[in-house]
């Protein structure tokens, strides 16, 4: 089922007008300054004195960093989580209530993470998914499980290829069949990998899913997240969303993101 529940702003902060061009942490509701002076106020990137300027041109995404990109006259969240009740979600709602042009949409990021509905939405767009169904016990061999309790990430997910693996992990996801999963029916040759897409771009060897990447972009907006995608022949098929661990971004990956969150004119 896609549920979606919407929470308000009743903080009455002063919010900060995107400024085009710009790219600035995003600052939190309750050290907001106002409008006037916040541009001056925002802190200023540590200078290197073996790169100079070049230094102020590059910002990193930290875990729990947050940034605002004013782009073809929408203002994007960039960050590597959006889940729901997460920091990133809450400041995507507060824009929309406050009626500014946000991308992604907070529907957008609840639906990309639930596998099943971002399959369904995947698959109406046109996008090659991976088949799929919702179970309770029963699983086909070999397949890719997917929890769908309220604490499931698909971060967390399973190619079980024999019985014995598929029931001790469906137990685990279902705790002890108290909720469904998601399965999909994979073949035996299958190939299963993830991939960071960075606005819809894919770098080194993630270059093969750049399709796939760009479609999924186009759908939902997330400028950072995690595809896991099956390689069926020369098929590459969506199999899931998930958030992105910083930490695992490659240093292409990097120069790509610190190139959107720096406005540079060849993006």
């Amino acid at each position: 089922m896609n549920t979606r529940l919407n929470g308000s702003n009743r903080g009455g902060a002063a919010s900060i007008p995107p400024v085009p061009g710009s790219c600035v942490p995003l600052i939190r509701p309750d050290t907001l300054l106002p409008a006037a002076t916040a541009a001056e106020s925002l802190p200023s990137p540590a200078r290197h004195p073996a790169r100079g300027a070049a230094a102020r041109k590059e910002p990193s995404l930290s875990r729990d960093a947050l940034y605002t990109v004013w782009r073809d006259h929408v203002l994007h969240v960039v960050s590597a989580n959006y889940s729901y009740k997460s920091e990133p979600y809450y400041t995507i709602l507060r824009l929309e209530l406050e009626g500014k042009p946000v991308l992604p949409s907070s529907a957008s990021v609840i639906d990309a993470y639930v596998v099943p509905v971002c399959l369904e939405q995947a698959h109406l767009a046109g996008i090659p998914v991976c088949e799929w169904g919702i179970s309770q016990a029963y699983t086909p061999l070999p397949a890719i499980l997917y929890g769908l309790n309220y604490y499931a990430t698909a971060l967390e997910y399973a190619v079980v290829r024999d019985t014995l693996k598929a029931k001790e992990f469906v137990k685990h996801i279902t705790n002890r069949g108290k909720y469904p999963f998601c399965y999909q029916k994979i073949s035996e040759e299958a190939e299963i990998g993830s991939c960071t897409a960075i606005f819809g771009r894919t770098a080194g060897r993630c270059s093969r899913v750049t399709d796939l990447a760009r479609q999924v972009y186009e759908l939902f907006h997330i400028p950072l997240v995690t595809i896991v995608y099956v390689r069926a022949g020369e098929r590459y098929l969506l199999s899931s969303l998930s958030p992105v661990k910083s930490s695992h971004l490659t240093d292409e990956e990097r120069s790509i993101l610190s190139a959107y969150l720096s406005q540079q004119e060849f993006l």
